[in-house]
């Protein structure tokens, strides 16, 4: 049985709808993305219509997120499928021996790295140490892209957020910016500067996440 199958179809106000069929999942789930638009995947054993349907029933909602996207980017640049498929050569050409060299400077080993496109988040870590980075970090300065990839290779020891995560995440942050700071990077300096300011609990968490606030996924 292979694995995934598709069909597309043309919706007079949506346009171009992808129907995904995938033996992993176990129910339907619909994506919707400013550049790859509507996609809905389906188990494998489920037919076609069911998927149909399950469009149908989410059709007004599928619309009132398109134009909740178009709001919230219509004063950023959404890139052609072309300028993604640059950024994601950029992405696998630099980010790999990036956090390759993170993972080894700070003591942590990951099982494997994929490069992807979405709209919900910078990067994630699995429970069998496997990490999906956005292609969107090479738009990020250098300080901002060790931040996610510093928080990504954290969660291979603590899988959520607790008080030992962050623990762990303001050490490794802050012994990266300090080797930036060595190396003549202002950005960094800055960073420094705002963190020995800050009330936080976690001030170099707290300042880069602000900071990463000022650049969106696109």
């Amino acid at each position: 049985m292979p694995k995934k199958a598709e069909k597309t179809f043309i919706d007079p106000e949506i346009g171009e709808v992808t129907l995904r069929k995938s033996a992993r999942s176990s129910r339907m789930s619909i994506k919707v993305h400013p550049v790859k638009g509507v996609s809905i995947t389906v188990p494998y054993i489920m037919p076609y219509a069911a998927g149909m349907l399950f469009f149908q029933s989410r059709r007004d909602w599928i619309i009132a997120t398109m134009a909740r996207q178009k709001e919230r980017f219509k004063d950023v640049h959404v890139p052609s499928e072309a300028e993604v498929e640059a950024l994601r050569r950029q992405a696998k050409a630099e980010l790999p021996p990036r956090l390759s060299g993170l993972a080894v400077r700070h003591g942590f080993t990951y099982n494997r790295i994929a490069i992807k496109h979405n709209a919900s988040n910078w990067g994630s870590c699995s429970a069998k140490g496997n990490i999906n980075l956005n292609l969107n970090i090479v738009r990020l300065p250098h300080i901002l892209q060790d931040y996610v990839l510093l928080h990504e290779l954290c969660h291979l020891r603590h899988q959520d957020h607790s008080h030992a995560f962050h623990l762990l995440l303001e050490h490794v942050l802050t012994d990266n910016v300090l080797k930036l700071i060595d190396a003549g990077d202002p950005s960094a300096l800055e960073i420094a500067r705002k963190a020995a300011a800050s009330k936080a609990k976690y001030p170099m968490d707290h300042v880069m996440t602000r900071e990463i606030k000022n650049y969106r996924i696109i």
